[in-house]
């Protein structure tokens, strides 16, 4: 079984005194509300930001301590900046669009004065005195940060699980995974505890724990959302994005969070303002390609099942679907040799200073950068950038790409990863998500939306990828399927 050290189900309450649990009816009215609509409300002054706050301060008392979701609090912090947020509402003074918002930061982001532990026991007790660009943009735009979520050590995995704060458990089957490495956010969305939380994904982080609880994830395009500090600001492969319970939300985010800035050489110079434009599109006869397997990986039936039962939505909406794959030639070479690349660049020298403290499939990884040689790497690069024009061909003739997120379902929560599926075995310790890292480096914007649920009650995400540096029309057709089919308000019973 996995280790559980330290977390906030051994803590107990962190709330500040007088802080306690609402009425049902109250919680799940603020709690589970849409934070475009809590953003409304605070602006009409029908709520106040401190009676958002403690709702969701009272939710993550409640609920917290059955999946370790929230893993750092700052519940008196957040007290004291909501009224604050309060007294600018009653001069009718805003910050930005997400006055008075409560919101939950990836713990691999630094967060000045409170503890940032990137899930590894060297951090454990780390508490930065700057903020990552993305907190900053949070706190420019007027939201109100009420901790840290959980992550694997360094972010590196799909299984959010480390030896500071112990694992994190899928709200809608306590056993089972939450996905990773933004495990923490997912299941503090589909809990109630926040309305809007940040994440990054290299191979799949923002997409996979979305799928396997039931919320929206979306993995921007490079620059999109700058990633500061950064020891690999020149690579394509990390991007930090929104996760919400709906594409509305996460658009309201990333109109936040996006946009250029001079530290980071990749930035996009739209700006995030682009993305408060109404959502609501006809997509009668728009071309879309489906792929049930991304070419011939291995999937499980109930993936497949589940995915299968969602693409009449697609139809209902009156879009022209096809069931055709691009060539994803290229693929494994160009992600894997970046990835070991990006691991040496950014944890190589954690390594050399602390070697018997990093977990070993991160040692692993880092060690793989280390032997990579000059052809091997300008040969990455090649395939990397055939895969990207031949892509960018494909979906001149496909406005979006449809397929699987993950090719498993949840699987338990003591099991690092999936050694095998159908019977194929699987190489290491990221094999088992070729199905989102594939995506990831062509570079195209994807999101994991919501998409139903297996037999036994595991929920499913839909992949739908965009055109290069196309994150709305992403959010569009997302935002389209979810009013046919609302999946993101079946909440885990475990947040009732």
């Amino acid at each position: 079984m996995l280790s559980l050290r330290r977390s906030l189900r051994e803590e107990g309450s962190l709330l500040p005194a007088g802080v306690r649990c609402r009425a049902m009816k109250t919680t799940e009215e603020l709690c589970f509300q849409p934070a475009t609509e809590l953003a409304k409300r605070l602006r009409t002054k029908e709520l106040s930001a401190r009676e958002v706050v403690e709702a969701h301060l009272a939710q993550i008392e409640r609920v917290n301590p059955k999946v370790n979701a929230v893993v750092t609090l700052v519940g008196e912090q957040a007290l004291d900046v909501a009224a604050m947020a309060d007294r600018r509402i009653a001069r009718g003074e805003f910050a930005g669009i997400l006055h008075g918002l409560p919101v939950l930061h990836k713990d691999l982001f630094p967060t000045r004065g409170i503890r940032t532990t990137q899930g590894s026991p060297i951090f454990a007790d780390f508490v930065p005195d700057r903020d990552a660009l993305i907190v900053e943009r949070f706190r420019a735009a007027g939201a109100i940060t009420l901790g840290k979520t959980n992550t694997p050590e360094f972010g590196a995995g799909s299984q959010t699980f480390n030896e500071v704060f112990g694992a994190t458990s899928n709200p809608y089957d306590l056993s089972k995974t939450c996905g990773g490495s933004s495990g923490g956010a997912a299941v503090a969305l589909a809990c109630g505890m926040a309305p809007l939380a940040d994440g990054s994904d290299v191979g799949g982080s923002l997409r996979n724990p979305a799928s396997y609880c039931n919320v929206f994830g979306l993995r921007t395009s490079p620059g999109r959302v700058p990633g500061w500090p950064s020891a690999t600001g020149w690579s394509p492969l990390n991007v930090q994005g929104p996760m919400a319970r709906t594409a509305a939300d996460a658009a309201l985010m990333l109109a936040a969070i996006a946009g250029p800035d001079p530290r980071v050489p990749l930035s996009i110079t739209e700006p995030g303002e682009a993305f408060l434009a109404p959502l609501e599109r006809d997509f009668a006869r728009v071309r879309v390609a489906w792929s049930a397997d991304l070419g011939g990986l291995p999937v499980d039936a109930r993936v497949s099942e589940a995915l299968k039962a969602q693409r009449q939505v697609l139809d209902e909406l009156g879009c022209e679907v096809f069931d055709v794959t691009p060539a994803f030639a290229g693929a494994e070479e160009a992600f894997l040799v970046s990835r070991a690349l990006n691991m040496e660049a950014s944890l190589g020298p954690v390594l050399d200073a602390h070697r018997d403290q990093v977990k070993s499939t991160v040692a692993w990884n880092i060690e793989q950068g280390r032997k990579l040689t000059g052809p091997e790497i300008a040969a990455a690069e090649r395939a990397r950038t055939e895969l990207f024009e031949r892509f960018a061909a494909f979906m001149g003739e496909f406005e979006f790409f449809l397929c699987p997120v993950a090719q498993v379902p949840p699987f338990d929560i003591s099991v690092e990863y999936p050694e095998s599926i159908n019977g194929v075995p699987m190489a290491n310790y990221i094999d088992w998500m070729r199905s989102a890292w594939y995506i990831s480096a062509t570079a195209h914007p994807a999101a994991s939306v919501p998409a139903g649920f297996t037999r036994d009650g595991l929920p499913v995400g839909l992949q739908v990828v965009g055109r290069y540096r196309d994150e709305f029309g992403v959010l569009q057709l997302a935002h389209a399927m979810e009013q046919v089919r609302p999946w993101w308000k079946q909440h885990p019973p475990v947040a009732r």
